[in-house]
């Protein structure tokens, strides 16, 4: 049985990627335009939102934080398949519930992963750091820095 808590962090992950990816923005621009209540609100909101369409719930969020149309693009000169929003929501949420101490830290952590130089990583689906071991994704995280291989 999957939990309440890894739900809500999966669904709010895949959110912030399709918002992303719908407006072209880095994923820690989204998250900063969010903030910290809106971001809290997304997490309340998520066992009723994940009922609705994503690109539902994304254009409501893109209009209620004013989220404008930006030109991070990390999609368009990929030369091979890349991962569904679902599955790089996926990569997010079980990062986060690696790095956190509990739900009540969720908000705080997932704003901090989306807001750290992993984020462009992971989003850079030329180089497949977003198929990397989540340990990992976790230590480098934790330094600051893609560690070396």
């Amino acid at each position: 049985m999957i939990s309440e808590r890894r739900n809500t962090l999966f669904y709010v992950c895949a959110l912030i990627e399709y918002v992303s990816r719908e407006t072209l923005n880095h994923r820690g621009y989204v998250v900063e335009k969010i903030g910290k209540t809106g971001m809290q609100k997304l997490f309340k909101d998520a066992p009723v939102n994940h009922c609705l369409t994503f690109e539902q719930v994304s254009a409501e969020v893109i209009e209620q934080y004013c989220i404008e149309d930006g030109n991070y693009d990390t999609i368009s000169d990929c030369k091979y398949s890349i991962p569904s929003f679902i599955d790089i929501g996926k990569v997010y949420a079980y990062l986060t519930e690696m790095l956190s101490a509990d739900e009540h830290t969720d908000v705080n952590m997932v704003m901090k992963i989306f807001e750290s130089f992993l984020s462009d990583a992971i989003s850079d689906f030329k180089t497949g750091v977003y198929f990397e071991n989540l340990s990992y994704l976790s230590e480098s995280f934790k330094t600051g820095k893609l560690l070396e291989l």
